[in-house]
């Protein structure tokens, strides 16, 4: 009897002895220390909170005077995007869309479906959150500037029409540009085939782009003038964008040889004329250089007063001409002129135009295009100049002619 107690006390000791061994096996795996096990410093193992996404907003909260093409930014810090949205003064959301910025990607710019408003007040709102989904949230209101005037400029050549390859682009303002930089800035061009180009301020409200040589011949043009939203300084800022395409046709680029006293007429690099002519006489000499077809007019009235001599006066004149051709704004024509057939290809005997015969002239009027070019050469005539009219580019010398840019 003795003996079973001794043995039964020491299975129960053995199995304890087991017992405590799988308990501390089972404290192991779980990775509890033994200060866990019995209790102590139960915290040490909860999760730590994410820190707060940051949102920063540009235009800062209570911008005024802003352009309405200002780039509204979003940008966040340690955690992600959620919702852009954009409300006028109303409430009234506005439709856009946000994407990465091309400057820096971490940057989101928020851009509208359509150009926000000049003297309007608008609410930036976006949200972001953390890691532990927490959200954020931030707002800026700012509003757009109040222009005192708003202004669309005229451009040439117009939309969708075939010029000839001395035809510049000519932007005109209906008031001196202050900020011309700012607004030449915003006038791109581009071709079909790639040319070098330039603009020049020829006057405070008139800009001409034009290539170093003429354009090549049958390529199409764009010119972008995305002015709405620009400062042209003074209180004028622009209206609308504005985008103009136009083809540039054949090659015509013919020879007024004053001395010669021929027009040589080609068609891309053949010559397809050589007429007898007759040019501006020594009182009244043709302008040497590069004119540029602007207009033609089966029959005009040439009247010696628009260049300020009387009719009535010595030299004066008023008559009708046929098959008028408009090669510059100072009253250079290349025309019919049955009077002078006589002189032609021999003297210059006219008021500065170019005389042919009747027949010759009724052929180039069928001829020529808006844009093409006739070079005046061998006259005793100064080169044609800015008191001409407005398309004396071609006379102007290329680093000249650059260093009329607001942006040289």
């Amino acid at each position: 009897m003795g003996q079973q107690q001794a043995r039964s006390r020491q299975s129960r000791r053995l199995a304890a002895g087991v017992l405590a061994g799988v308990l501390a096996l089972v404290a192991g795996c779980t990775g509890q220390s033994s200060s866990a096990a019995s209790g102590e410093g139960g915290d040490a193992g909860a999760t730590a909170t994410a820190a707060p996404a940051q949102l920063a907003l540009a235009p800062a909260d209570g911008s005024t005077d802003l352009s309405p093409v200002t780039p509204l930014e979003v940008t966040v810090a340690a955690g992600d995007l959620g919702e852009v949205t954009v409300a006028d003064g109303d409430g009234i959301e506005v439709p856009g869309s946000v994407a990465p910025s091309p400057e820096d990607p971490e940057t989101q710019v928020w851009t509208p479906e359509s150009p926000l408003d000049y003297a309007t007040s608008y609410t930036l709102t976006a949200t972001a959150t953390n890691a532990d989904d927490a959200e954020v949230a931030g707002t800026s209101t700012f509003s757009t500037v109040t222009p005192a005037t708003v202004t669309t400029p005229s451009v040439g050549p117009l939309d969708g029409t075939t010029v000839g390859v001395g035809m510049p682009i000519r932007v005109f303002f209906d008031a001196p540009v202050a900020d011309k930089a700012a607004v030449e800035s915003h006038l791109t061009v581009t071709s079909s085939t790639p040319t070098d180009g330039a603009w020049n301020w020829v006057t405070d409200s008139e800009v001409h782009f034009r290539p170093s040589q003429y354009w090549p011949a049958q390529i199409d043009v764009t010119l972008e003038a995305d002015l709405y939203g620009v400062d042209f300084g003074g209180g004028t800022w622009g209206e609308k964008d504005r985008t103009v395409d136009f083809h540039v046709g054949d090659r015509h680029v013919s020879v007024a040889d004053a001395g010669a006293h021929t027009l040589t007429v080609r068609d891309g690099d053949s010559v397809v004329q050589t007429y007898p002519m007759s040019a501006g006489s020594e009182e009244n000499p043709t302008r040497n250089g590069p004119h540029v077809v602007l207009e033609s007019h089966r029959d005009i009235t040439m009247d010696s007063s628009t260049f300020g001599l009387a009719v009535d006066a010595p030299g004066g004149y008023r008559t009708g001409v046929e098959y008028a051709v408009r090669i510059s704004n100072n009253g250079e024509f290349v025309h019919a002129a049955p009077w002078s057939v006589g002189q032609q290809g021999s003297a210059n005997v006219s008021h500065g135009c170019i005389n042919l015969s009747t027949e010759r002239a009724a052929w180039f009027y069928g001829f020529a295009q808006p844009g093409d070019v006739v070079e005046v050469v061998n006259s005793i005539g100064p080169m044609l100049s800015p008191v001409d009219g407005d398309i004396y580019d071609w006379a102007v010398p290329w680093d000249e002619w650059t260093a009329g840019s607001a942006l040289s």
